[in-house]
This record gives C-alpha cells, sequence and structure tokens, in this order.
C-alpha cells in the first residue's frame, strides 16, 4: 500500500479529523486510555511591520512573503482537549517541524506561553487546563538517539531527599510533560502499539524523488492503524490531495529561498552600515587624538609662560 507522507501539516490534518485516529495517535504516546477528545488546528494571520530583531516578527515577515508571492501553505498548531478514564482534562500542544530552525524554536516558546494564558471551557465552564506538549520533527537531534523521548517531571523533596508519589493540582499546571518524536530515526519495528503508530512516520521506501509518496509494507492488525493508513493512502493517490501536498511542499522551498535572500541583503545592508560606522569611528578617533595633542601643547606653552613670569 502506497500512503502519503503525514509530516505535511494538511495530511497530518487530514488524519487527526479522524477522532478514533485522534485517541490512539495521543493515547499511545502519553500511555493514556483517553474518553473524548476535541482536536483543533490553529491558523494565524500575521500584520504589522517587520524587525529581524524581534523573533516574533519574521513569523510576520513569513506571512507576507506568501501574500506577495501569491504563495498559501498550513502553517499549523494543533491543540487536543482530552478527558481521561479517569474523568481528568489535558491540553495537549501538537507541533510538526520538518526542519531545524532557530526562529521556529522561538515560534514554539512563544505558542507555548500564548497557550499558558489562554483559560479553556469545559462543560461551558472557564478553567485552567494542565498543559502536554507533543513535537514532531522532521531532523534529528544529534545528542538523542531514541524515536520516541518523553521528558517527564518528578517532584523531589530536596529536604529528604526523596520523591514524592503524590501530584499538586497547582503544580500540574505550572509545569509540562513533553514528547519529542524524531521521524528520521524511526527503524523498520513493527512490534509494540508505539512501533505501529511511529511506522506510519517512518522516513524511508519513498517512491517519488520528492519523499511525498511511500510505500507501507507492514501487516496492519489495529482497526486504529487500518483507519490511518486508509486515510494516507486516499492522500497519496487523490490528485486534489496530493497537489495540495506539492503545493506545500513547493511553498515551504520557496518561502525559505526567499527568506534566506531577504535575510542575506539584510546581514547586508547591516555590515555595510558597521562598516561605514565604524569609520567614522576611527575618523572621529583620529579627531580626539589631534585635539588631545593640541591640548597638550597648550598645557605646555601656559607652563613655560607661567614659569617666565
Amino acid at each position: 500500500m502506497v500512503i502519503a507522507n503525514p509530516i505535511y501539516d494538511v495530511v497530518f490534518k487530514k488524519m487527526m479529523e479522524n477522532e478514533k485516529v485522534a485517541k490512539f495517535f495521543i493515547g499511545t504516546l502519553l500511555e493514556l486510555s483517553i474518553e473524548t477528545i476535541e482536536v483543533k488546528p490553529q491558523e494565524y494571520t500575521y500584520e504589522g511591520e517587520f524587525d529581524f530583531t524581534n523573533p516574533k516578527d519574521v513569523e510576520k515577515y513569513e506571512a507576507r512573503i506568501r501574500e506577495r508571492h501569491s504563495i498559501w501553505v498550513y502553517r499549523l498548531d494543533f491543540i487536543a482537549t482530552i478527558k481521561t478514564e479517569n474523568g481528568e482534562y489535558k491540553k495537549v500542544l501538537i507541533e510538526i517541524q520538518k526542519a531545524k530552525n532557530q526562529i521556529d524554536l522561538m515560534r514554539f516558546r512563544n505558542y507555548l506561553a500564548e497557550q499558558y494564558k489562554k483559560e479553556d471551557i469545559v462543560n461551558n465552564e472557564k478553567v485552567i487546563l494542565p498543559i502536554t506538549t507533543i513535537y514532531i520533527l522532521g531532523f534529528k537531534l544529534p545528542e538523542i538517539n531514541t524515536p520516541c523521548l518523553k521528558v517527564e517531571r518528578n517532584y523531589k523533596d530536596l529536604s529528604n531527599k526523596t520523591t514524592l508519589l503524590t501530584k499538586s493540582d497547582f503544580v500540574e499546571k505550572l509545569t509540562h510533560d513533553s514528547y519529542i518524536v524524531q521521524v528520521e530515526r524511526i527503524d523498520n519495528k513493527y512490534q509494540t502499539k508505539l512501533d505501529k503508530l511511529l511506522s506510519i512516520f517512518e522516513q524511508s521506501n519513498f517512491v517519488d524523488d520528492k519523499k511525498i509518496i511511500k510505500e507501507f509494507n507492514h501487516k496492519v492488525d489495529i482497526e486504529e492503524m487500518k483507519i490511518a493508513t486508509d486515510i494516507l493512502h486516499h492522500s497519496g493517490t487523490n490528485p486534489v490531495e496530493k497537489k495540495k501536498i506539492e503545493d506545500e511542499q513547493e511553498a515551504i522551498r520557496t518561502i525559505n529561498a526567499l527568506f534566506e535572500d531577504e535575510k542575506k541583503k539584510y546581514l547586508k545592508e547591516l555590515t555595510e552600515k558597521d562598516i561605514a560606522l565604524g569609520k567614522k569611528d576611527r575618523e572621529l578617533g583620529k579627531k580626539d587624538k589631534e585635539l588631545e595633542e593640541k591640548d597638550k601643547q597648550i598645557a605646555e606653552l601656559l607652563k613655560k609662560l607661567n614659569q617666565n613670569k
């Protein structure tokens, strides 16, 4: 079976629109049984002046490039509100990042900060939910070899040097666990439930040079996996859906190229300004030295005049 690469936002969105697949994806990673789930893709529009020194403004700049060149591309963050079998509600933030970029790291931090400031609605009441983050990375973290990483918190009593087993609602809402999937490190394992989930993100067996469509050779023996692979198969074989992926891929490539060109131009202008300022500083420094020499000469003359008197 051929399937579309779910690392693309348009494909991932299509997959997560199915409730069973969304429960399977989040529940498997978080090792939770999920009773209810609501997934909302968040798409943002940015306006205002651009300033390279402000990380938030880079997002505005990218949006402006898309508009200027008539390029449309998904830039989505996913928020899932889940209710576990024990009745606990959580807010899960899902981020997809295909390439390593310092600007996007700042985007993640800014987005996370915004979510911490927001109240949520549960059963028509405003509440503050604990947050869990999931990052799907299209690049490798050189220090971490595992394809799936959990960064979790422990409650440690520093006085007694013991780990506490109890949880605090106050602490849970101010700190969060995080899950990181490195798609480039996913291998051919297909044994556990987690292995089977990760297999659809494996970046191998591509049938095209663009790495949009790949061959999925594993035996599907879980209902949710059957639904997920059917959705991905449709996205990879339907001409309309496939065109959306190609448009997103081309838009990302074009934006990155334009962004780098503009950035180089901006840095060149800064360098030229720095050189010009440096030249002025040297000229001013030279004049300062000349003034110092004249001051010394005047001081010497005054000293001689006082001696003659």
